[in-house]
């Protein structure tokens, strides 16, 4: 039995001096990572170590390269999937970024219009917030203030016009 043990491992020490180059260019070529493929490479030796009793001379090439094609599909398959959970991790920290960003803008914006109405003449003033916050009608309005529909009309016309010009100044 001791004839068997020595024998495989001189045989896995000359595969090793002989095919190592061959095996780290093939699994570089695979995964372009020189670093991963040094440590691939050297699993792929400590798994043919492990398989000792499988090896015979005429074979031994054959199962280097089928352990090394074995531990490149392993180690993409966890390069991907390390992807994949990256990617969806991002989205959704890009999609909470985002609606806290739009949240912040809208909140901007809704202080920059607050601002101008502030500025806007008292009867000019109380049009706008009745229609922009109230949802009222000009007629609503109209009867509630006790002014003819033209009038308020013509109050909203401006005030927009006022508070929209404003507004691009703030963007």
């Amino acid at each position: 039995m001791e004839n068997i043990n020595e024998r495989t491992t001189r045989l896995i020490a000359w595969t090793y001096e002989d095919y190592r180059p061959q095996v780290h260019r093939y699994i570089y070529s695979r995964i372009n990572d020189w670093l991963e493929a040094e440590d691939m490479t050297q699993d792929v030796y400590l798994r043919l170590l492990e398989c000792r009793s499988m090896l015979r001379e005429e074979t031994i090439k054959d199962f280097i390269f089928t352990i090394a094609r074995n531990l490149i599909t392993d180690y993409l398959r966890r390069y991907y999937k390390r992807q994949e959970v990256t990617s969806y991790i991002y989205d959704t920290r890009e999609t909470v970024t985002n609606e806290t960003e739009s949240r912040i803008l809208a909140d901007d914006l809704a202080a920059c219009e607050r601002q101008r109405m502030r500025l806007l003449p008292p009867q000019r003033g109380k049009i706008y917030r009745l229609s922009r916050y109230e949802d009222k009608s000009v007629a609503d309005i109209s009867a509630e203030l006790q002014l003819s529909v033209h009038t308020v009309e013509n109050h909203l016309r401006i005030s927009r016009k006022e508070v929209r010009a404003y507004m691009r100044q703030c963007i």
